[in-house]
């Protein structure tokens, strides 16, 4: 074996523009399936790893051996378009004839349905910044916008001053793979802003929007922080998280009579298929009216 997971990598970050998180989720992936093959697999050292010997049975023999770790249905599924991604880039380098994992079953996802918080709930948690003091109202503009624009963390952190159009209530966002949207945000999200905005301390160099005490753009590690401390001072359920705000945003839109299509431009999903899981969570909420009032139920 050579350097092709390296080489499949870098064609990740410099040609296709994949994100940090998601290059690091491949290379894991990888090894994983590298340590399987030398240790478990063929039992040989990695520098003798050759590719056009991993066939389909090899494959699925991987994907039997994550399920004895007790992974779950996604994480499998995850593993095996790993897999397919690689051997379709081995493909075009020439270094394999074929993609062995093409054919080999995804398994089943099991399907959930996201956790959403009620319009109540979401005006206690608003209620917990101090916004007596700059960084008050910095978190409170954190969490309207998180709601406001159905951001994830990741986008919200990533947001300049010059991305927002506060008279137009419109906000570039940099969503997955660098993909730009614009998405617009309330009257109440847009009071939130300006009033951070006119406290807001930071080196005239800084492009951030969203600063910590000392002038530099806050992590996705602060906002989880903050979000759990406010989360714990509201006293609402565990497992809540930043991207709660984001089912929320999306739920209540549906439940407004928002089309799925204009949902999944606002959220910036690749696929209208991720959306759809918010129909499955207003699916149950119907169940639960008609047995509440149907006389037959």
């Amino acid at each position: 074996m050579k350097n092709e997971i390296g080489d499949f990598l870098d064609h990740l970050t410099y040609e296709r523009n994949v994100s940090i998180n998601t290059v690091t989720a491949y290379r894991e992936d990888l090894e994983s399936f590298v340590g399987f093959l030398c240790n478990d697999f063929f039992t040989l050292g990695r520098d003798q790893l050759d590719w056009p010997r991993v066939d389909r049975l090899a494959i699925r023999s991987y994907i039997a051996f994550l399920a004895r770790k007790k992974l779950s249905r996604a994480s499998m599924a995850r593993h095996l378009s790993t897999l397919r991604t690689f051997f379709r880039f081995l493909m075009r380098e020439e270094i394999v004839e074929n993609n062995p994992a093409r054919t080999v079953t995804t398994p089943k996802r099991e399907k959930y349905l996201p956790s959403v918080l009620q319009s109540s709930d979401i005006a206690v948690l608003f209620e917990q910044p101090d916004v007596s003091n700059a960084l008050g109202l910095r978190d409170l503009a954190c969490l309207e916008m998180l709601y406001a624009s159905g951001l994830r963390i990741s986008e919200l952190v990533g947001i300049d001053i010059d991305d927002v159009e506060l008279r137009g209530r419109l906000v570039k966002v940099r969503g997955k793979g660098s993909k730009e949207r614009i998405v617009p945000f309330g009257s109440k999200a847009e009071a939130a802003l300006r009033a951070w905005l006119r406290e807001r301390k930071a080196p005239a160099d800084e492009p951030a929007i969203f600063v910590n005490y000392r002038g530099e753009r806050i992590t996705t590690r602060s906002v989880r922080r903050l979000f759990e401390r406010y989360v714990r001072a509201a006293s609402l359920r565990a497992g809540i998280s930043p991207h709660t705000l984001r089912h929320s945003f999306a739920t209540h839109l549906l439940n407004a009579g928002a089309d799925l299509r204009s949902i999944q431009e606002l959220l910036g999903h690749a696929s209208l298929s991720t959306t759809q899981k918010y129909t499955h969570l207003n699916d149950y909420q119907l169940l639960a009216v008609y047995k509440k009032a149907h006389p037959r139920a």
